[in-house]
């Protein structure tokens, strides 16, 4: 089975306890800051905690990247509550769980899945590393802080800085997000004809690696001259060995073109490598003896 069944209701509970556990000290927080402030911050919070509910109710990789944005906002939101006013323990421990929940690789597999098509299965590729040094972060702060300035701004009457803020922000804010969303459509994709592997940052199409063309699925090792289409992510990358060359067409970072490349191997880094191999095996793809799987 591919997710424990309680796995979507532990998500929503955590989402749904954020008003409970961690409502009474944002509201602390929001003391002084003038009633417009105050509720155009409440309308705000609301409408994205429960828009963010009503998604988990629909596994998608949208709602994935719906989840992986407003969970550290909530965290955010707490500690910036905390900070300003009395430290609540329980509203912190409450958004610091709701925030790690969504990046558990569990979750981000129910939630790509949920828009997957008859007998496939998906299964995440980890973030490029560089990704995590700056400009990931950049992209979260840049889609909350898009939607969110421009109308503290008004409400504070700074009309001016307001108007701007949304007339940049916004467009700012869709461009960060769909930027974020494409992370969240990098898989490989098990198929009953063999393995796609679905990354739009390095290749230019979904590629279909048939299951009579895979000599050997399973870890790389440390001196494998395989095609490296990981970019540079962290984690325990899987060679996908071919019985003859196949033609990729791989996009070059700065220009965003597509050289075709023919490769005999190439390496990727699911979220779940274990996981990924013995999918492999129960598909009848050859994986190395040593994991168990044929030869």
């Amino acid at each position: 089975m591919l997710v424990r069944k309680p796995l979507p209701w532990l998500v929503r509970l955590a989402w749904l306890s954020l008003p409970v556990a961690a409502g009474p000290a944002i509201e602390r927080g929001l003391d002084g800051a003038g009633a417009p402030v105050t509720t155009v911050a409440a309308i705000g919070l609301w409408l994205g905690w429960g828009l963010t509910l009503a998604a988990t109710l629909i596994p998608h990789p949208l709602t994935l990247t719906l989840l992986r944005v407003a969970a550290p906002a909530g965290l955010a939101v707490a500690v910036w509550a905390a900070v300003d006013g009395e430290a609540d323990p329980v509203a912190l421990g409450a958004a610091a769980v709701a925030a790690m929940v969504p990046f558990s690789p569990v979750v981000g597999e129910w939630l790509v899945n949920g828009a997957a098509y008859g007998d496939e299965r998906r299964l995440p590729l980890r973030v490029p590393a560089p990704l995590l040094l700056g400009p990931l972060e950049l992209a979260w702060a840049l889609s909350l802080a898009g939607v969110t300035a421009g109308p503290l701004l008004l409400a504070a009457r700074q009309w001016i800085a307001g108007g701007a803020a949304l007339a940049v922000g916004v467009p700012l804010a869709v461009i960060s997000f769909r930027s974020l969303y494409g992370l969240a459509r990098r898989w490989l994709v098990f198929v009953p004809a063999g393995v796609v592997v679905h990354d739009p940052m390095t290749l230019a199409d979904p590629v279909l690696l048939r299951r009579g063309m895979i000599r050997s699925f399973g870890p790389a090792p440390a001196d494998t001259t395989a095609t490296d289409l990981t970019q540079r992510a962290a984690g325990l990358a899987l060679e996908i060995e071919l019985v003859e060359p196949v033609d990729l067409g791989l996009v070059q970072p700065r220009s965003r073109t597509a050289d075709m490349t023919a490769v005999d191997r190439l390496l990727v880094v699911p979220t779940r490598p274990g996981e990924a191999v013995e999918e492999a095996r129960r598909r009848r793809i050859r994986t190395p003896a040593v994991l168990g799987g044929s030869t």
